[in-house]
């Protein structure tokens, strides 16, 4: 089983299952527990989502995701050619009001920040790189 796989899908949200079902099988490979398997797919499938539809905004693209894993930790790379956008930059959301004073949406990051170890972005060569990493406990 490659380790390190690459994969590009178009902008399409029918596309995103073949991203977690690949990431499951490395990282079962690897010896990951159900639960960190299900969390670091929970990011990456709401990081392509949030790419596909505000980045892209429902257009023309592609969304390429790069696995790397070791025994250790699983590092996944998503790079897009959407506008520039650095989601950490985005405030945490308002948890302490009722439900009906907070503002829909935002609770994306919010969630990947939850459920991965370490979260990086930045813009290069055109491309927006997310890099989302799960380490084993232990």
């Amino acid at each position: 089983m490659d380790r390190s796989p690459t994969l590009e899908i178009p902008a399409d949200p029918g596309e995103i299952p073949r991203v977690t079902a690949m990431l499951e099988q490395v990282m079962q490979a690897c010896g990951f527990s159900c639960d960190a398997i299900q969390d670091l797919q929970l990011a990456v499938e709401e990081a392509v989502a949030n790419t596909i539809v505000h980045g892209y905004r429902g257009g023309a693209g592609d969304v390429a995701i790069t696995i790397h894993a070791t025994e250790g930790a699983v590092e996944v790379r998503i790079e897009d050619r959407a506008p520039p956008f650095n989601p950490l930059s985005l405030p945490d959301p308002d948890r302490e009001s009722g439900l009906d004073e907070r503002r829909i949406g935002g609770l994306g990051i919010y969630l990947i920040r939850q459920v991965v170890d370490h979260v990086t972005y930045h813009f290069s060569g055109g491309k927006n790189v997310l890099t989302l990493v799960k380490r084993k406990p232990g």
